[in-house]
């Protein structure tokens, strides 16, 4: 609910901070004093147009704070989780209008685009008379309104469940039928790609291998020459390096007879002759194992073409082939199955199909039965607002496509007058009548909304006497559940307020300016007396409006 307001340099309000409570709040002055000030602000941090000219007089900019308590309100709780925007049950929405310039938003401290107030607004507040957040007029809030008072969130939930699978089952059968169309062509390229493929996937996947032994074989002729080099060289008989390090050591090894510090240098010389022997044997070995094979080296050249073609015509790495295959494969096998894909997908939509409209047959029935009860409800509320000729008539007809709401199109009716055409209430054309209906449908709803603040807008346009007391009781019962803030011209529907605030506009010379103050005991009953008496004010007058106060109090 709203708990505090900021207004600064807003029209002709300079500065005013106000508290708010659980209840009912009744606003009330004197025409023209700037009743509606209030509830403009209040729509400028909810997301109303803004505009340069409502900044006051003198000033360069105008600035609007308001704190909601959203502890009870889950959605709103929720969409600021969602974007990282939670400050621990409370939301502050403040609006920056400036002379230059767009206007300025913000959640909770962070910017904010105009359209996330807008989606907030929605969660945690209803204005209802000639104002810009009438959200009963739109069809999507007369379903939401139904569907809460009906009480039935599983059926909705297994509706909307139904309907996203036969919605994906159809997407599959349109992509089936579409690669289908295609598919001749499309099938003779994949045939020749996989046909390409399947010879060098197993090729690609060793090509580090080939390569080498590749390697290897090309430069065979010189590893053999090399190697036979190296290994006469190590076994000339003029030189023997391996004789001559064995005859050093021991000369070493007697001298360390003499010096035990040589020792270790003739263990190196003993291991350095040892290790030239065991290398001239290695690399005998390996020059005997050196074949010269032109016809695998021409084979080796012709794989490692193939792949590096494949590579360049694919636009792929080489080690990315294999997965190419795999992928062309198995495309290449959907399509040659495409037909009998096609006939077990059309057998999952059909069946799919068949469980959304069972769903939203059962939705159908439970909507049908909470309009017939939420219809007699508000048509006996108009009644007592003094629309005794009232109808009111939540009509359900079938769309004409499918939704994850139902098939369902839900349209709130009002005939306003006996023998009139019963019409869609954005159709109702007096603004008065349609708060009333508006009072009377929220009054029916209230217990199953989670919208925690109802703002109603002189809906006591065109109604006095008992009537009035009727819509004051109405604001007050509905107060226990919700807060209630009223702007009312009518002293029966402020007496019934468990809030009265007092809106005053003063002029000077040089300025005008607006004040709302909260009303206590003594004053409250001077402004009733007021809204009753007119200019003088009796005796009589202030005892009938305290009789009033006490009354609604009781």
């Amino acid at each position: 609910m709203l708990t505090h307001i900021s207004i600064k340099d807003l029209v002709i309000v300079k500065q005013l901070e106000l508290e708010f409570h659980a209840g009912m709040h009744a606003m009330t002055g004197e025409t023209g004093a700037g009743k509606s000030i209030l509830i403009d602000a209040l729509g400028l941090t909810l997301g109303d147009k803004a505009d340069a000219k409502m900044i006051r007089q003198g000033a360069d900019k105008a600035e609007v704070s308001a704190i909601f308590d959203i502890s009870d309100c889950n959605k709103a709780r929720q969409w600021l989780e969602e974007n990282d925007l939670a400050d621990d049950g409370q939301l502050v929405l403040r609006r920056v209008l400036v002379k230059e310039g767009r206007s300025r938003a913000y959640i909770n401290g962070s910017p904010a685009p105009q359209t996330s107030l807008q989606t907030l607004a929605n969660m945690i507040i209803a204005i209802h008379g000639q104002h810009a957040h009438q959200g009963l007029l739109r069809k999507s809030h007369q379903r939401s309104l139904l569907d809460d008072y009906a009480n039935h969130p599983q059926l909705l939930e297994e509706t909307a469940k139904s309907f996203d699978h036969w919605q994906r089952a159809q997407q599959s059968l349109d992509s089936l039928k579409s690669n289908l169309a295609e598919g001749a062509a499309r099938l003779d390229y994949l045939n020749f790609q996989v046909s390409e493929l399947e010879s060098i996937q197993e090729i690609a996947k060793s090509f580090d291998q080939i390569e080498q032994t590749h390697k290897r074989l090309s430069h065979a002729e010189s590893l053999l020459a090399q190697t036979q080099s190296i290994t006469q060289q190590l076994d000339n008989d003029e030189i023997d390096i391996s004789r001559l390090l064995t005859r050093l050591s021991q000369q070493v090894s007697s001298l360390a007879e003499i010096d035990s510090s040589l020792k270790d240098t003739a263990s190196l010389l003993e291991s350095a002759s040892i290790q030239v022997d065991e290398a001239s044997q290695s690399l005998n070995h390996y020059a005997d194992s050196i074949e010269l094979d032109p016809e695998q080296l021409s084979q080796l050249d012709q794989q490692i073409a193939q792949c590096h073609n494949a590579s360049r015509k694919h636009h792929i790495e080489i080690d990315q082939l294999p997965e190419l295959f795999n992928t062309l494969s198995s495309e290449l096998e959907q399509l040659q199955h495409a037909d009998s894909n096609i006939d077990k997908q059309e057998t999952q939509v059909k069946q799919a199909l068949e469980t959304y409209i069972a769903a939203s047959g059962k939705l159908h029935k439970s909507r049908q039965k909470a309009a017939k009860k939420l219809s007699q409800e508000v048509t006996q509320s108009m009644h007592t607002l003094g629309m005794e000729q009232g109808q009111f008539t939540v009509e359900l007809s079938a769309q004409d496509h499918h939704s994850k709401h139902g098939d369902d199109l839900i349209q709130f009716m009002v005939q306003t007058n006996a023998g009139q055409v019963a019409s869609a209430l954005d159709e109702t054309a007096s603004g008065g009548e349609l708060s009333r209906i508006s009072l009377a449908i929220q009054v029916a709803t209230a217990s199953c909304t989670e919208l925690p603040t109802l703002i109603f807008d002189e809906v006591d346009v065109g109604i006095g006497g008992a009537v009035a007391e009727v819509v004051g009781k109405l604001l007050r019962e509905l107060g226990k559940t919700r807060q209630v803030l009223c702007v009312t011209h009518l002293a029966q529907v402020a007496a019934q307020s468990n809030h009265h605030y007092l809106v005053k506009k003063t002029s000077k010379s040089s300025s005008t300016e607006t004040h709302i103050t909260a009303l206590d005991n003594k004053t409250r009953t001077q402004e009733i007396a007021r809204m009753m008496g007119g200019v003088e004010i009796t005796e009589s007058t202030l005892n009938h409006a305290a009789e009033m106060i006490q009354r609604a109090s009781a």
